[in-house]
């Protein structure tokens, strides 16, 4: 009887000691040993992987940027070399040999001016597609008047004045004596301006009939112009 108590005994403690060897097993399975520390390796490489995905980004934009650097330098390039070598624009091309300008190809504008008094201003713009000469002065006529007034030699500017296409020439009219001492003073409507060629002998081509203000100007026989000048400050100057 002593005996198989003994035996019952024993079995029992081996029983116990598996049952205690697999609840061992299944806290290490827990995730709290060797399960954790895979899962923490795991876990490890994915929380550091956006740091090198970050770097690679930063680089990136950066090589772009270097790259974008060198494409702006590229564009630079590339802009300057078309600004250098593209035609000009349209109002500034000019195509063939140049011409004299005349009223065809020609805009004309008369303004009145506050200052100087008594003065007008033409404004003459090259609406061709070649760059035209102004030569001389213009030849005006006021109404019928049948006279072209004389021009103010010293006004003569050292070389030609050229226009491109779109670009202006200027001359300025004193029509009347500030002082009141000229003569023979009308009311003018209408005015009609007259281009002259190289020679400077007579006019070339069609005149330009640029319109007055309603109430017309008024012109004595101190009237006269100046040279067509390249700029409006050369022509507004007399």
């Amino acid at each position: 009887m002593s005996s198989l108590r003994t035996s019952r005994t024993r079995l029992v403690a081996a029983a116990a000691t598996a049952v205690l060897a697999t609840l061992s097993l299944s806290a290490c399975n827990n995730g709290t040993g060797t399960q954790d520390e895979g899962s923490g390796s795991s876990t490890s490489p994915s929380s550091a992987a956006p740091s090198p995905t970050t770097a690679s980004d930063s680089s990136a934009p950066s090589g772009s940027s270097g790259a974008g650097s060198a494409g702006g330098a590229g564009s630079a390039g590339g802009a300057t070399t078309p600004a250098a070598g593209t035609p000009a624009p349209k109002t500034q091309a000019s195509s063939g040999k140049p011409v004299t300008c005349e009223g065809s190809t020609t805009k004309t504008v008369a303004a009145p001016l506050t200052r100087p008094v008594n003065h007008m201003l033409l404004t003459v713009t090259n609406t061709g597609s070649k760059s035209c000469y102004l030569y001389g002065y213009p030849a005006v006529r006021f109404g019928e008047a049948q006279a072209v007034p004389p021009v103010i030699e010293d006004s003569q500017p050292q070389a030609v004045v050229t226009l491109k296409p779109g670009e202006s020439g200027y001359a300025s009219v004193n029509l009347s004596a500030t002082d009141g001492s000229g003569a023979n003073g009308y009311t003018a409507k209408s005015l009609t301006v007259y281009f002259q060629g190289r020679s400077g002998n007579g006019s070339v081509g069609t005149g330009a009939h640029p319109p007055l203000p309603a109430k017309g100007v008024y012109v004595d026989d101190s009237l006269k112009v100046t040279y067509w000048q390249q700029s409006m400050d050369d022509a507004v100057s007399w």
